[in-house]
């Protein structure tokens, strides 16, 4: 990263963190282990109670956290948040962006386009509103680290996941790009590629859709959301200094099986 420093290293405490879906499942788990880590976080969701349950959690453990409700698919309440960070803060270090759907389930041809274009508006869209502030945040400050939330589907496809899959796919150049554009401002964008993940997300998935990707892992089990934030608690740090526009399988050997 330059000279610019990492947001889990310095001695420069704490660093600000911001993680959008941050009120359950991954994002809750990122915005824990990020804060146990020293990291003051910003817990956004569109559930505001969720966020807040979040961060009581936090507190009640020793770290430093809020609150804060926020529809990514809205640009200017994006804005809004990030700028009011960076206000209070007067930086942002680290962002996880975490926040999105799965959406109804149907084959291609029967899934209704409003449906559609809601899925791609929360998973990509509001992913774009993300890392417009953000970047632009981090590339008027210290530089900083982004993870965003990709899934096995950003590789293969799944029966009855069209709209999902493509969000996901296209999430992967989008962290592409950005990572080509800013790593000059001392800025690292990664992705992270779970597949089924022990969260409210898996839900509402068909059960035997579930069973068929968990057959075909090496490792046959979910995955716990305190694995995830794991891994994304080292991309952000240090050790993985030289990373950045990469996509990191988190699949359970889906893939290599």
């Amino acid at each position: 990263m330059n000279s610019h420093e990492s947001p889990l290293s310095s001695t420069d405490s704490p660093r600000t963190a911001l993680v959008t879906g941050g009120g359950s499942g991954i994002g809750a788990a990122c915005a824990g282990r990020l804060a146990r880590g020293g990291a003051s976080v910003v817990v956004a969701d569109i559930d505001e109670a969720s966020a807040r349950q979040v961060t009581e959690k936090i507190r009640a453990g020793g770290g430093t956290a809020r609150a804060a409700r926020v529809d990514t698919t809205d640009p200017d309440a994006v804005s809004a948040l990030v700028e009011g960070i960076v206000a209070a803060s007067r930086r942002l270090d680290l962002a996880v962006n975490a926040a999105g759907i799965l959406g109804p389930l149907a084959p291609l041809t029967e899934l209704p386009p409003a449906d559609f274009r809601r899925i791609i508006e929360v998973n990509l869209t509001g992913l774009f509103h993300c890392l417009r502030a953000e970047l632009t945040a981090m590339a008027t400050g210290r530089g900083g680290v982004i993870v965003n939330l990709a899934s096995t589907a950003s590789h293969v496809a799944f029966p009855t996941m069209a709209a999902y899959t493509a969000s996901k796919h296209a999430v992967i150049g989008l962290t592409k790009a950005a990572a080509v554009e800013y790593a000059g401002a001392g800025i690292r964008v990664l992705a992270l590629a779970p597949t089924a993940v022990d969260t409210p997300l898996l839900d509402a998935a068909p059960a035997a859709l579930v069973q068929a990707a968990l057959n075909s892992q090496a490792v046959r089990r979910l995955a716990r959301p305190d694995e995830v934030a794991a891994m994304v608690e080292f991309l952000a740090s240090d050790n993985a200094a030289f990373v950045t526009g990469s996509v990191h399988l988190f699949d359970g050997g889906y893939l290599a099986s």
